[in-house]
């Protein structure tokens, strides 16, 4: 069997004659039998029952019809992937949640750069419902959310987005580096719920960014700031703690620590690409192919 063999028995599938298939291929009509007659050869059954008005498959013609073209659209996808590479040129839309700018969008961009010089991407930081709305509206081609266990679909509207988990982590609390929990190098969640917190406005998920879930009391939230970048600073200046990523930690100014929290259950988060189904066109591929590189960098 040849990728031209299961071409025509497509479009014969599609157009119901071996002329129309002719036709829609760019090959003559004897062109076409002689590729069915090797097709049927090699699939040792007959494919398509004659009738007065054109064919129609076989059963046997059925079940190849359903690989075949299960296989020319991966190796058309393919095609159109490795064309993107190769020839990235356009125009790419991402949207991300803020923690993930600094090092994660940050270091994409800059390989790009240098692999596809031609390809233009813009970028829009945003909550999770505001990416939403946005890929929804067709004004984003991507976005960068993040998610919590049990890691549901960011809406239910349809059609269902589609949703490729890049990365894992396990939150941390970033603290001053002169603490004593920086010292111990833990925090038992008991001894931080006092501590003066470093917060910003989150989701319905998590009211709170930067506030541990499930502290026990009521947080004294002594600073406000939306930018994890300006809560790492100030809690390099003793002036609280936060909840971070250790994605961060590339970008983490001198003075902070990450330890991890103990008495209560591990907090889990995970970046997830999402698009629309259908809807990436070719110079997406190399943007993609680079959040994914950077987040295999940042697993480790």
């Amino acid at each position: 069997m040849t990728l031209v063999g299961l071409r025509v028995l497509r479009a014969v599938a599609e157009r119901g004659t071996f002329t129309a298939a002719a036709h829609s291929l760019g090959y003559t009509q004897s062109a076409v039998s002689r590729q069915m007659a090797a097709l049927e050869q090699a699939a040792g059954a007959r494919l398509f029952d004659r009738f007065p008005g054109g064919v129609r498959p076989t059963g046997a013609g059925r079940a190849l019809l359903r690989h075949a073209v299960a296989a020319l659209d991966a190796l058309e996808a393919a095609d159109r992937e490795l064309r993107g590479v190769r020839d990235a040129t356009g125009r790419v839309r991402l949207g991300y949640f803020p923690a993930a700018g600094a090092v994660l969008v940050a270091d994409a961009l800059s390989a790009l750069r240098r692999e596809h010089s031609r390809l233009r991407v813009t970028t829009r930081e945003g909550s999770t419902p505001a990416l939403v709305r946005a890929l929804r509206s067709g004004t984003l081609d991507l976005a960068l959310l993040t998610s919590r266990p049990p890691h549901r679909s960011p809406d239910t509207d349809d059609p269902a987005l589609h949703v490729e988990p890049l990365l894992e982590t396990r939150l941390a609390l970033a603290v001053p580096a002169d603490s004593r929990f920086a010292e111990q190098g833990t925090a038992d969640v008991e001894d931080i719920a006092a501590q003066p917190w470093i917060a910003g406005p989150g989701s319905t998920d998590e009211p709170l960014l930067g506030v541990w879930p499930g502290l026990p009391g009521r947080p004294r939230i002594a600073h406000t700031a939306r930018d994890w970048l300006t809560k790492l600073h100030l809690v390099a200046a003793g002036a609280g703690v936060t909840t971070a990523s250790p994605a961060l930690l590339p970008v983490v100014p001198p003075g902070v620590r990450f330890v991890g929290v103990t008495g209560v259950a591990e907090e889990v988060r995970r970046i997830d690409l999402v698009s629309l189904p259908g809807r990436l066109t070719a110079p997406a591929g190399p943007l993609v192919n680079a959040l994914r590189r950077r987040a295999a960098d940042l697993a480790g």
